[in-house]
């Protein structure tokens, strides 16, 4: 298995019930920051899955995610970000998918 990764993921979604559909799929991949904003801990593998799933509930012309890499869990990158307020509760299950 591939090293895993840290991914902060955001989306925009215009349709109400496949907006629900994409937040009902990330709570299966990572924890919420926002409600459309998700800080994820995946594998190679588990972030193909997450974008093939979410591929086939948005539109395309309408809808938006963006996934970032920041780099390995336990890298430099990912001290790099900067939470101010409630801290984030850190787990080492992985992802559970839905």
């Amino acid at each position: 298995m591939s090293a895993r990764k840290v991914y902060l993921v955001a989306y925009d979604v215009a349709n109400k019930k496949r907006l629900r559909q994409t937040h009902q799929k990330m709570r299966g991949y990572g924890d919420a920051l926002q409600y459309s904003l998700f800080w994820c801990v995946l594998s190679d593998t588990e972030r193909e899955l997450m974008t093939s799933a979410l591929t086939e509930i948005i539109d395309m012309r309408e809808d938006r995610i963006m996934i970032a890499d920041l780099g390995p869990k336990d890298g430099k990158r990912v001290d790099s970000v900067c939470f101010l307020g409630k801290r984030l509760e850190e787990t080492d299950d992985g992802p559970v998918v839905f």
